[in-house]
């Protein structure tokens, strides 16, 4: 049998190594972390000090770490695979990185009359457990067809799809629908939770009707659960989506979903979420919608809204505010006013003036410099008149959600 090299023991590489070791394989581990590494001996693996040494020993070495960089790193650096590596040494990197990183390595090993592989892989941690992964394979086909008893092995599927980068090719585009469609089960969760159903009942008519997903069977219940323990991290979904953006920007293709499933989990990656599993970043919907899904059904409103709520804090924050009006075909006519703004509510401000406004106009609201936030228009949808002075509702339609978590966190400052 092949010896095993293993780089690369985390949520996704110790459970593949495992299941090389229970097939019979023998297997060098190496990871930077050395805890890492004596799992894996006590698990009846043997230690490689450095990915060099892993390579002198084995027949086949898999890689499956971070990123671009980590890769690098594990080929070129020192006492990297280079360093190790000899005539017919087959490299199989699973780890989701640019079809250029690919290519780049292929060609390296080339030159050494060693192989390489890009193997990467979907399923998370689930399916690299049950040994039910799905391998999208690029690189020369005989090498690929040589290592398909390994790929056997860790998955219930293996695609060839061609050259060099084919592989990494093919997962960018995967993942590209797979942090799409989390974004859209987010969504359809909180519109769920804000109309007030039961999130359980409502995960059962998406499972069983044409809005069901992978994302809504393994994210689902995690969600109603708040169980965001990582099976596939925020930071690496968002690392993937952003290699995502890089191809479509060298294609000139328009991907409007792909950037705005990259923006939510940007967002989620700023909220602290990095590390816990994708399906974390329902909390960023939380917050907007003030509320919290949980498994029973009942909605919680995050402390600080709950406070708010309560206590109607006047801000006394002095605004200015454009105001148009049409005059003729192609022609605006407009004047800015001083404003006060009062409060925050869930779907707009409120808003004080001695100017006084009609129902259902549009106003340009700009905040004071400090606050570094771009012109908001919003609509009047409520008048108050109180002796001289007009309180104004107005509704903000179309605001991005970054651009409300910054109003919040100003909003916030200001009240502190």
């Amino acid at each position: 049998m092949k010896t095993i090299g293993f780089i690369g023991l985390g949520t996704m590489g110790m459970p593949m190594a495992v299941n090389l070791l229970k097939s019979g394989y023998t297997v060098y581990g190496y990871n930077r972390t050395a805890a890492k590494r004596e799992q894996l001996k006590a698990l009846g693996a043997l230690e490689a000090a450095t990915p060099a040494e892993a390579a002198r020993q084995a027949d086949v070495i898999f890689t499956n770490v971070s990123n671009d960089d980590a890769l690098l790193e594990v080929v070129y650096g020192p006492g990297g695979i280079l360093e190790g590596s000899r005539p017919g040494l087959t490299v199989i990197d699973c780890s989701t990185v640019s079809p250029a990183t690919s290519q780049r390595i292929a060609e390296e090993l080339k030159a050494q009359q060693a192989f390489f592989l890009d193997a990467p892989v979907t399923g998370s941690k689930p399916a690299a457990e049950s040994g039910t992964l799905v391998f999208m394979v690029g690189g020369e086909e005989a090498v690929y067809e040589e290592n398909l008893d390994l790929f056997e092995v860790l998955g219930s599927k293996c695609l060839y799809m061609g050259d060099s980068g084919s592989g990494s090719y093919a997962k960018l585009a995967h993942n590209t629908i797979v942090g799409i469609n989390a974004i859209g089960l987010m969504e359809g969760f909180s519109i769920a939770a804000k109309a007030g159903l039961s999130p359980e009942k409502f995960l059962e008519i998406v499972t069983a009707g044409g809005a069901n997903s992978r994302q809504a069977e393994l994210k689902g219940n995690k969600i109603i659960q708040r169980d965001f323990s990582n099976q596939f991290s925020t930071a690496l979904m968002l690392k993937d989506l952003l290699l995502a953006q890089k191809l479509t920007a060298g294609f000139q293709l328009p991907a409007p979903l792909l950037h705005a499933a990259t923006s939510i989990f940007q967002m989620g990656l700023a909220k602290g979420l990095g590390d816990q599993d994708l399906s974390s970043v329902i909390q960023c919907y939380e917050d907007w919608m003030k509320l919290t899904i949980t498994p029973s059904g009942e909605r919680t409103a995050p402390a600080d809204k709950e406070r708010r709520g309560a206590n109607r804090i006047s801000l006394g924050i002095k605004l200015h505010l454009s105001v148009y009006q049409w005059e003729q075909e192609g022609s605006f006519s407009g004047q800015n006013i001083e404003g006060i703004l009062h409060d925050l509510s869930e779907s707009g401000l409120q808003i004080s003036s001695a100017f006084p406004l009609a129902q259902d106009m549009f106003v340009v609201i700009h905040f004071p410099k400090e606050a570094d936030l771009p012109p908001i228009t919003g609509k009047i949808i409520r008048i108050d008149s109180r002796e001289g002075e007009f309180r104004y509702g107005c509704m903000l339609s179309g605001l991005p959600p970054y651009t409300r978590i910054k109003l919040e966190q100003y909003i916030k400052r200001h009240e502190g």
